[in-house]
């Protein structure tokens, strides 16, 4: 059963002082706890618990666990004989940790869908701040020279944990969602967590995951914790994705 309140952490509070999951209250669904900071090991733990952080411009920081759980697994990604078509026409190419900055700017850019952006300054500097030390990565699609969409996330062992994407041009975020999915076909990753439901997520392939399953499941993927480093190297054609 739910608490009928959000846990407050202090600043000095150990890192793993989030109260169990379980705990998560069902409205709004699965807001845990608030407060903290968003320290480099304070945001690997949360993630590795099945915690996220999301919050608006001068709110605290809040802490999520939802009830169920959005996420790809092997296979689930739906090519679809139309996305592959468009896809072998494509110039597009992925590359991988050129312009992480640029792709979380693109992310937290206003959109004409929604008021505001979570992505506040001090995110911003929390995931860069992990970026730099390996643990948060970007995937990119370039087209002609220009960043034309993207993803970014945390990595930890088998486990991708998607922050945001942006897509300025059709498909793009598909290409990146796809770039994932051959990832865990070859058994890099075995989870990608979308945190929560979208229309767009359901529609390539997404599933809702009981957050037990889903704590379950994740548990002896990010064990142990260490960085994924097998990024390609060089970029990768669109058209490659889908050859064969």
């Amino acid at each position: 059963m739910s608490n009928s309140r959000v846990v407050w952490l202090a600043a000095d509070d150990p890192v793993d002082a989030f109260p169990p999951v379980a705990a998560a209250l069902r409205e709004p669904d699965g807001l845990l706890a608030a407060g903290g900071d968003l320290s480099k090991d304070r945001l690997l733990c949360a993630y590795r618990s099945g915690i996220f952080p999301w919050y608006d411009d001068g709110q605290p920081v809040l802490w999520w666990s939802p009830d169920p759980r959005c996420v790809f697994k092997p296979g689930d990604f739906h090519l679809s004989r139309r996305l592959r078509r468009d896809l072998r026409r494509s110039t597009a190419e992925l590359r991988f940790n050129s312009s992480f900055r640029r792709v979380i700017d693109a992310c937290a850019a206003p959109r004409a869908s929604e008021q505001g952006t979570w992505i506040t300054p001090d995110m911003i500097a929390a995931y860069e701040a992990l970026h730099g030390d390996g643990w948060a990565h970007s995937i990119e699609i370039w087209q002609d020279g220009s960043l034309i969409g993207g993803l970014y996330g945390i990595a930890i062992g088998q486990a991708f944990f998607g922050e945001s994407m942006f897509s300025s041009a059709a498909n793009a975020s598909k290409m990146a969602l796809l770039m994932l999915s051959r990832m865990m076909e070859s058994g890099d990753f075995g989870i990608i967590d979308c945190q929560v439901p979208s229309s767009h997520l359901l529609s390539q392939g997404a599933t809702l995951l009981p957050r037990p399953s889903f704590i379950e499941m994740l548990k002896p993927l990010c064990e142990p914790a260490v960085r994924f480093e097998n990024w390609p190297s060089a970029p990768i054609s669109v058209q490659a994705l889908v050859s064969g």
